[in-house]
C-alpha cells in the first residue's frame, strides 16, 4: 500500500475528476500511474526510446544513409538546370 500526499489544488482537481467519471479517487490513481509505468521502461535503448523520431521523416526514404551522395547529386543537377 502506498500513501500519497497532494496539495489542496491537485487534490480537489481529483475529487472533481472521479466524481465526474463516477471512480474512486483511488482508482484514478492506480490508472494513471499504470499509464505511466506503460511509457517509462528502463530496459529501453536509446534508439527504442526515439525509434518514433528516427528514420523516414517526410521523405519516406528508408535508403536514405545509404544513398545520399546519389541523392544529393540529382537534387544539385535539378537546380542547375534553368
Amino acid at each position: 500500500m502506498v500513501n500519497v500526499r497532494l496539495d489542496k489544488e491537485l487534490e480537489d482537481k481529483l475529487k472533481k475528476y472521479a466524481s465526474k467519471q463516477q471512480k474512486t479517487k483511488s482508482s484514478i490513481v492506480k490508472e494513471a500511474l499504470i499509464a505511466y509505468l506503460k511509457d517509462v521502461d528502463d530496459d529501453k535503448s536509446a534508439f527504442e526510446l526515439g525509434k518514433d523520431l528516427f528514420g523516414q521523416a517526410a521523405s519516406r526514404r528508408t535508403d536514405t544513409s545509404t544513398k545520399y551522395k546519389s541523392y544529393l547529386k540529382t537534387k544539385l543537377s535539378g537546380k542547375n538546370t534553368h
